[in-house]
């Protein structure tokens, strides 16, 4: 026969400590913040979207006008350089503050918008891999979990 013992009252403050740490979310929200900044900042030196598909090649007249053949990065860099996030309690939000970032995320057609030199390929940088997935899960695994960082 097998038996198992369990004292209540340390269940039961395990089970409140647990229900405690889903009442402020946002200090999970801000370490799954600096880990999605950090997996975006690398798709830009891989130069690939969250599911590891390549960025679209830049074109002939872009490559002329820029004097190279690197993707989404301008003189600056600053696209790559402007990848913030903003935790609460209810969520997060991350994005980039430049303001042609929605047209490098999502492409854009020089018919919609005439002072383009041509059509831009969308190339996501934004979004979530299956590594950003799993390291989300860890993070709220250890966020929840008894003893778990707060």
């Amino acid at each position: 026969m097998i038996e198992i013992n369990a004292n209540t009252d340390q269940v039961l403050r395990a089970l409140n400590d647990a229900l405690s740490r889903t009442q402020n979310l946002e200090p999970a929200y801000k370490s799954i913040g600096e880990a999605l900044v950090s997996s975006t900042h690398r798709r830009f030196q891989d130069r690939q979207d969250p599911e590891g598909n390549a960025w679209a090649e830049l074109s002939g007249i872009t490559k002329e006008r820029k004097g190279h053949n690197r993707q989404l990065e301008g003189e600056s860099g600053a696209l790559a350089k402007e990848i913030h996030y903003q935790p609460s309690n209810e969520g997060l939000e991350l994005g980039s503050t430049m303001e042609y970032a929605a047209m490098m995320h999502f492409g854009g057609k020089k018919a919609d918008f005439p002072h383009l030199w041509g059509d831009i390929p969308a190339r996501p940088f934004l979004g979530l891999s299956a590594d950003d997935e799993d390291e989300i899960i860890g993070i709220l695994q250890d966020f929840l979990s008894v003893g778990g960082s707060q």
